[in-house]
């Protein structure tokens, strides 16, 4: 890949991050989305929920959609649509520093991060853990060029230029249960 090939790449994902950021600016769209959450729904119904005309509510989602945060389904002159909530939390990856760091070839993934960070590693049946990076104590996974791996940070070794996402998981909710006990 050339350098201008690195560049049309980098304004390519700047430009879907700008449409993303762009598309959440919006608190029509927002609302949109938060009632997504619940399931898909047919357009004119979503246009009643938030009270705004069904031309202005398609308008939204085709905002939304050209962001990649909801995807369409037509049958006929019926438009369902579907929140598509990886590509927010991907656009958020924008905000973690990057590190560049020179290892030898077969050098373990483990290497190369404590070039890059202040890493804590823990011994738990044989294998290396990471419990913090940098200070932030909690579960780390990570991707070597956009895959996720089933190696251990001692076991993956590189043998050709990569990027890593070393990425920590959080208590993001999924799902709100309210339960409530009947009454005898």
């Amino acid at each position: 890949m050339s350098t201008n090939d690195n560049k049309d790449a980098d304004n390519i994902e700047y430009n879907d991050r700008l449409k993303l950021f762009s598309a959440l600016g919006s608190e029509t769209r927002l609302r949109m989305l938060q009632r997504l959450t619940e399931g898909e729904m047919h357009i004119s119904e979503l246009a009643r929920e938030l009270d705004v005309s069904v031309p202005v509510a398609a308008k939204h989602a085709n905002i939304l959609e050209d962001a990649d945060l909801i995807t369409r389904k037509v049958y006929g002159k019926t438009h369902v649509l579907q929140l598509n909530n990886k590509n927010m939390f991907n656009a958020l990856d924008i905000f973690a520093p990057s590190r560049t760091v020179e290892v030898e070839s077969g050098a373990t993934l483990l290497e190369a991060l404590k070039k890059a960070a202040v890493v804590e590693v823990k011994n738990a049946h044989g294998q290396a853990n990471i419990v913090s990076t940098n200070g932030q104590e909690g579960f780390f996974v990570y991707e070597v060029d956009g895959v996720f791996s089933d190696q251990n940070v001692n076991e993956y070794r590189f043998e050709t230029d990569a990027t890593v996402l070393w990425k920590k998981l959080e208590p993001i909710s999924i799902l709100k249960v309210n339960v409530r006990l009947k009454k005898p």
